[in-house]
């Protein structure tokens, strides 16, 4: 399995965050500008709602902005970690539906953002081949290079959730 914490020469994306699909967005908490600096993403009000899979101090959103926090490993999940992830899922879609700008960040947005959004995707009636495709072209090719998501995205999130709550 290959992890942001296995994997040290992992690139920090280009940009703070990338549009995925009209409304949704993939994103981290750092990026690398043009002369290669590092650089913190910090979200203002620029969306409606943010999920968080990471939380730093400083990197907003805003108050009055609405934020789901569910910090998750990028690494193996246990049932109730897949739970919230198939549930900020479902809040994303609820909110594109609305016609909502929604972000979905972890780290670099790579991995974890990249499992909530493909899971959005999938239930949007996609299917997990197309997402992950469509993520990594729109996002970064190294988006989604946990091995781990990709195989629980193969096998859908809920039946995933299941083989992990049997195990315990």
């Amino acid at each position: 399995m290959r992890t942001r914490g296995k994997v040290p020469d992992v690139p920090a994306p280009d940009r703070p965050w990338s549009e995925i699909v009209p409304g949704l967005w993939m994103g981290g908490h750092e990026f690398r500008r043009h002369a290669g600096q590092l650089e913190f993403a910090v979200v203002r009000d620029e969306f409606d709602l943010v999920q968080t899979l990471l939380r730093l101090p400083g990197h907003g959103p805003d108050p009055g902005v609405e934020h789901h926090v569910w910090p998750i490993p990028d690494g193996p999940l246990d049932g109730t970690q897949l739970a919230g992830v198939i549930r900020l899922a479902e809040a994303a879609v609820e909110a594109l539906d609305e016609g909502r700008r929604v972000l979905v960040r972890c780290y670099h947005g790579y991995n974890r953002s990249g499992l909530v959004i493909a899971h959005a995707l999938m239930r949007r009636g996609g299917t997990a081949e197309e997402a992950i495709r469509l993520i990594r072209s729109r996002r970064s090719p190294w988006a989604l290079h946990n091995e781990l998501f990709v195989e629980y995205l193969r096998a859908g999130l809920p039946t995933a959730r299941l083989l992990e709550e049997l195990a315990d």
